[in-house]
């Protein structure tokens, strides 16, 4: 074999070579590859929805704090169905949770204004709020309840039997209220207002007024320490509770919402519910999935 034609031979097994060389790695690279989705990204990549609260690593969540099972205050720990499931959100999204107390009345505003991040306090959302607010999903069907001292009025059963001259009890601010207002006031029924539904049931205890229009998972709690009180009439509004934002801060509320969804699918949210709403089932629709 001539000097030319080895050269090219050499030449072309060099060529070959590299080309196997490169084909191992390429063949390595893929298999160490992670899988994509639909952006491009791997999965460990892909990161949770970025927000930010008024103290960072802090949710400051403004709450009435009276409004048992919901939320409430015992042996200075705060209690209730919201309580537990703002903690269990807030936890997911790694956040620990303080709590402000406020007034209903005006904690829509308060929120708005940037005084705490996040308001749960049973609060129904209403086309008036969220000209002020913005709300997560609903995560509760709430139902208006009317109670009355069976002491007093033993045949009272419903506010159809209600006129000229009795008194219902409200709280201030409430979708309660609200109903009260549209339903019994033109019927001559009189509207007293309280700051915080515990007093309102107080008032009835005492025989100054003739009922009590509130939420009726709150009126039950209620009736259940104050003997002679009992939830006579469950009122069905199509009201839905969800938990209250500034408008200021969607990322946040896109936030709990994903969380908020998380605790819905895993079997949480029953878990929850069925501790504070024993005697309740568990909504088909915040079952888990």
């Amino acid at each position: 074999m001539t000097g030319s034609k080895r050269s090219r031979w050499l030449k072309l097994f060099t060529l070959l070579a590299v080309m196997m060389i490169l084909a191992a790695a390429c063949g390595e690279d893929a298999t160490e590859t992670e899988p994509t989705d639909d952006t491009g990204s791997s999965p460990s990549e892909t990161e949770a929805p970025e927000f930010s609260t008024l103290e960072e690593g802090i949710l400051q969540v403004g709450s009435c704090l009276d409004y048992r099972p919901f939320e409430f205050v015992k042996d200075g720990d705060e209690q209730g169905f919201d309580v537990e499931l703002t903690e269990e959100i807030a936890s997911r999204l790694g956040l620990e949770v303080e709590w402000v107390t406020a007034n209903f009345d005006t904690i829509f505003t308060s929120v708005a204004a940037g005084q705490f991040d996040m308001v749960a306090a049973a609060s129904t959302i209403t086309d008036e709020r969220l000209q002020a607010v913005d709300f997560s999903d609903g995560y509760f069907n709430a139902r208006q309840g009317f109670t009355v001292n069976v002491d007093a009025t033993p045949d009272i059963t419903s506010t159809d039997q209600l006129g000229e001259g009795d008194v219902v009890a409200v709280q201030k601010g409430t979708t309660g209220k609200s109903w009260a207002e549209e339903n019994l006031a033109p019927n001559g029924v009189e509207i007293k207002s309280f700051d915080a539904v515990p007093a309102a049931f107080t008032d009835l205890e005492a025989g100054n007024v003739v009922g009590v229009i509130n939420d009726e998972g709150s009126s039950i709690a209620e009736a259940s320490e104050r003997p002679g009180l009992q939830v006579v009439q469950a009122i069905d509004t199509d009201e839905l509770y969800g938990l209250a934002f500034s408008k200021d801060n969607p990322e946040l509320t896109a936030a709990v919402n994903g969380a908020l969804a998380e605790v819905i699918a895993d079997g949480t949210y029953a878990a929850i519910f069925s501790k504070w709403f024993p005697d309740l089932p568990v909504p088909e629709e915040y079952a888990a999935s």
